[in-house]
């Protein structure tokens, strides 16, 4: 079974996500992140965002991989942890340029659907439901105002242990810039499917999300 939740940064998807998975016991795909490590490789090794033939030849020598360690699942490049290091305000600045390249997308799309392809899953990202898994048998677009996603990636910070000079209000100016960026991309853009169900989570609860979210799910297994 294919699960898809879409949406824009800070929304919640990955948070809830996880949580799905988890009483699923469905795999769950974190895709924003393998497109954060494709970010984090280009930097590492000085390529120019906008190298895609560049980004994609380290990719294929330093290979993103997810691995589960003391049960989390965590995201590497080669041997290297780096679950923490692309979480950053650096890498979230320029995720937006590297993951619009038509070369990087491809090559994360396939594997994303070699992994779905094998296992029952929990995937998120933002075009999950309209390109990576056109018939997953629930597709949710979370949704949030902009304050309140900055709030949470503030919090997010602060719990990584993530040192940013950031103030609030600069935060969401960085959340408007990558909505306009993810949703006008011209491969793939940020957009809700059709048969998405849309889910508003800027006053709820991290626990409502996730009912709301498995009572979709209940639904469509009936159906099956």
């Amino acid at each position: 079974m294919q699960i898809a939740i879409d949406g824009p940064a800070s929304a919640g998807k990955s948070t809830v996500a996880k949580i799905i998975a988890h009483k699923l016991n469905f795999t769950y795909i974190d895709t924003g992140a393998m497109y954060r490590a494709s970010t984090w490789i280009a930097r590492e090794n000085n390529i120019d965002y906008g190298d895609e033939r560049g980004i994609l030849t380290a990719i294929d020598e330093e290979k993103i991989e997810f691995r589960f360690k003391n049960g989390q699942q965590k995201i590497y490049a080669g041997n290297k942890d780096i679950t923490q290091e692309i979480r950053t305000p650096d890498i979230s600045a320029n995720v937006s340029q590297v993951s619009a390249l038509a070369g990087i997308r491809e090559k994360m799309v396939s594997l994303q659907r070699q992994m779905a392809g094998e296992m029952n899953v929990v995937m998120d990202g933002r075009d999950i439901g309209t390109t990576v898994l056109p018939n997953a048998a629930v597709k949710i677009f979370l949704v949030a105002s902009v304050h309140s996603r900055a709030e949470r990636r503030m919090l997010d910070f602060k719990e990584r242990g993530i040192k940013t000079n950031q103030s609030l209000e600069e935060i969401e100016h960085d959340i408007s810039e990558r909505d306009y960026k993810d949703s006008h991309r011209k491969i793939s853009p940020l957009k809700k499917a059709q048969d998405a169900i849309e889910i508003d989570t800027t006053s709820m609860s991290v626990d409502q999300v996730v009912n709301a979210i498995l009572s979709e799910i209940k639904k469509s297994q009936k159906k099956l």
